[in-house]
């Protein structure tokens, strides 16, 4: 959007060092980390709150080790959460076992399985002791201010009306449809993904006590989380065939549901119609270029992640870290150079890549072929029968999952 624009003049206006647009997990963090800093930054969702039905809830050590170096680790445990330790599933007829992170060594060697609201609205809370940062829900950015080819903030929609924001610097962190990377006219590889997900809840009663965290069997996939009095369930259907699913009826859903998984039978009654039933268009993309002057690109982005592992608020935790480690005192002295920016890309493209590449050989040699099988018996590929022999291979795969490459540690500063 150019300055000149007419309607520019009926639109309230702010000024900020920073403006995060998207109040995930990457952007709730790089909020938190600059107003730390004493850098003076708005983050803007346009939510009224973090409530949705589908955000990625698993907190893996690495992430909880940023808790911990930030302080806040004591206070975010006392949430309500399980800890998951083991990952472990039934390929066809075939027990595996894949990871083991009680075999990490680090502090805290399990996944916090917390929902992601609880872990942004704690982001918030304790941000609110920096004065230098400031929240705004409700706020929906929806184009660029520019001046010439340099970004300078953002026109959002409010309850109130519009809002101009002028910042030094503005960072995308509102996903993997994210408008302000259109609007920026980012281009996006796409690296493709064989699968979507069906989302929805089951209810648990207190004596089910179900320890399988995936389960595959020919032509169907199904993941579950223990939520404590429920269970939130992941049915992975080929790419592109929700509406096939619906036209098959609920009842044919839940039967496959309840075939694959038999203690979901009586919670599994709590879904009365597909407007329970929350589609996940799963991708997998990343940037080729995550910059433009007075713009960053970071978290899903940057690079949409699979689901595959639940790295994906990991991943965009550990951009945030980076940008602010990076970024912060800079912002001290106004907008970086854009060379400076794509220092984050500089430092980040390496673990994207791997992470996606090893999402693509699972969903290349695991969840294609249970898609694609058929009602033909499926047997376990020997690689994974491998992993699940041998207890050293389930302590790697677990530092793959949990900690992740190159992991990131807290080095901004932090204003007294």
């Amino acid at each position: 959007m150019d300055t000149g624009n007419p309607e520019q003049s009926k639109a309230r206006a702010m000024k900020v060092r920073c403006c995060v647009v998207g109040g995930g997990p990457a952007g709730m963090m790089l909020g938190y980390l600059l107003g730390r800093a004493g850098v003076e930054v708005v983050v803007l969702e346009k939510h009224a709150d973090f409530f949705r039905d589908f955000r990625g809830d698993t907190v893996h050590p690495s992430t909880l080790q940023v808790m911990d170096e930030l302080g806040l680790i004591d206070g975010f445990l006392k949430l309500p959460h399980e800890q998951l330790q083991k990952l472990e599933g039934v390929f066809g007829d075939t027990p595996v076992r894949i990871a083991d992170l009680s075999r990490l060594r680090v502090k805290y060697p399990f996944i916090a399985m917390m929902p992601q609201w609880d872990f942004l609205n704690f982001l918030r809370d304790n941000g609110k002791r920096f004065a230098s940062l400031k929240v705004l829900m409700s706020t929906e950015a929806t184009d660029l201010i520019r001046r010439g080819d340099v970004v300078t903030g953002v026109r959002a929609k409010t309850p109130d009306g519009t809002i101009d924001i002028e910042a030094d610097l503005t960072i995308a962190c509102d996903g993997r449809h994210s408008t302000i990377r259109a609007c920026a006219g980012l281009e996006v590889e796409e690296i493709g993904a064989p699968m979507d997900v069906l989302w929805f809840r089951a209810g648990r009663r207190p004596d089910e006590a179900e320890n399988l965290f995936a389960r595959v069997e020919p032509g169907k996939m199904l993941v579950t989380f223990d939520r404590g009095d429920y269970w939130q369930c992941a049915y992975v259907i080929p790419k592109g065939q929700f509406d096939a699913v619906k036209a098959r009826g609920l009842q044919s859903l839940l039967d496959d549901v309840v075939r694959i998984a038999p203690s979901l039978k009586s919670g599994i009654a709590e879904v009365k119609s597909f407007d329970d039933v929350k589609l996940l268009t799963v991708a997998i993309n990343r940037l080729t270029r995550w910059t433009r002057p007075g713009l960053l690109c970071i978290g899903d982005a940057a690079h949409a992640m699979s689901p595959i592992g639940g790295v994906g608020v990991n991943l965009a935790v550990q951009d945030a870290v980076a940008t602010a480690n990076i970024l912060a005192a800079k912002l001290a002295h106004g907008c970086p150079s854009e060379e400076e920016l794509d220092a984050v890309r500089r430092r980040r493209e390496f673990p994207t890549r791997v992470t996606q590449r090893m999402q693509v050989i699972a969903q290349n040699n695991i969840i294609s072929v249970a898609l694609k099988s058929g009602g033909r018996p499926l047997q376990a590929p020997l690689a994974m029968r491998l992993v699940s022999a041998v207890p050293w291979l389930q302590g790697q795969l677990a530092r793959l999952v949990g900690v992740g490459v190159r992991p990131e540690h807290v080095h901004s500063p932090a204003q007294s």
